[in-house]
């Protein structure tokens, strides 16, 4: 779909792309930003696509497309573009400073070819003719080529320390980019790419070593009535309290993610059913333990609870059966009543 989607921006259809794309942000009322269009652009291109959908669920429930709001969507929805396009311009520029420092290296190794040169047609010249002018000759030669040899170690040493900051802040950027690709933007939780990389590696991890872990999955109870009444805007304020909740409880080495929408989940690594379950007791109970209130008006939202399902990893598992078993779990813990959790071997 991707390649699909890039083919289709690089090809004639681009300018009656781009002339509708301002045509609806026209109609819409919607300013044309560079991410705007952006966004509108593939609106048009994929126009039955997640992003489409999203925008259009905004719009039916009277949510203005603020900067915040475009943003917010396009790290979700626009990732692999924008995150290729950093990686790629961070990458050309540690590259040109690595050739930089290799060019101050190669000079130094040439500068120190030629002073080595000149030392040796001195010890022949002295050889030669050791008498004391030819001798006043070499030393006044010497004394020029060692300077030349310390001026230019200095312009090599200031190139390769300006080259070696430069590469350790390029270093940094890319860790922060690798970090960005990982993090759900909203709650700052770690995202579905993220979690599903995470559980690969803890389940290979788990049959080397024997270890056991637990998959843990929350949903927030009512979540859609509750949005659908206040509004989008506040239903990420809940988001980002209950992820802020997760957070607090679930320290690493447990791995918390943002699952999808209103889901969570997290990973306990070397942990059993019966270690996970006061984690989770804790999460609920903190979740329910205050009454929210709407940032804009005041309002009090009463109070938020999850609904969590418990499973165990199996000998044999696979991440898509352990997902299977804890999501069941979730969905028991829904039809008991919710705000609760049902482990597994409940069912």
């Amino acid at each position: 779909m991707a390649e699909e989607m890039d083919a289709k921006f690089r090809s004639p259809e681009a300018y009656e792309l781009a002339r509708l794309a301002l045509e609806q942000l026209e109609s819409q009322r919607v300013w044309p930003t560079p991410v705007n269009y952006e966004l509108w652009s593939h609106i048009i291109a994929e126009p039955s696509g997640p992003l489409a959908l999203e925008l259009e669920r905004l719009r039916l429930a009277g949510e203005p497309v603020t900067d915040d709001l475009a943003e917010r969507l396009a790290s979700i929805y626009l990732p692999k573009g924008r995150l290729s396009e950093q990686i790629r311009d961070t990458g050309q520029a540690l590259s040109r400073e690595l050739a930089s420092a290799e060019q101050a290296i190669r000079t130094a190794q040439e500068s120190s070819e030629s002073f080595s040169t000149r030392l040796e047609e001195t010890s022949r010249t002295l050889e030669s003719d050791p008498s004391g002018p030819a001798l006043q000759g070499v030393v006044a030669d010497l004394t020029d080529a060692t300077k030349q040899m310390q001026a230019q170690n200095a312009s090599v040493e200031r190139a390769l320390a300006a080259s070696t900051s430069e590469v350790a802040m390029l270093r940094e950027q890319l860790e922060e980019i690798r970090k960005e690709a990982a993090t759900d933007p909203l709650t700052r939780l770690a995202n579905r790419r993220a979690f599903d990389e995470a559980i690969e590696r803890i389940r290979t991890e788990a049959i080397e070593t024997g270890d056991f872990f637990c998959l843990v999955l929350l949903d927030i109870d009512h979540f859609k009535k509750f949005n659908d009444t206040w509004g989008h805007q506040t239903g990420d304020q809940v988001l980002r309290y209950v992820a802020g909740v997760i957070r607090k409880r679930a320290t690493p080495p447990r791995f918390a993610a943002r699952f999808g929408g209103e889901e969570f989940a997290i990973i306990l690594p070397r942990e059993n059913l019966f270690e996970t379950t006061p984690l989770v007791e804790r999460i609920l109970r903190d979740v329910s333990a205050a009454n929210i209130r709407r940032r804009s008006t005041n309002d009090n939202l009463g109070v938020i609870t999850l609904s969590a399902g418990i499973a165990g990893y199996r000998a044999g598992d696979t991440v898509h059966g352990l997902i299977e078993r804890a999501d069941a779990s979730l969905y028991m813990a829904k039809r008991r009543g919710r705000n609760r959790f049902v482990v597994e071997s409940e069912d």
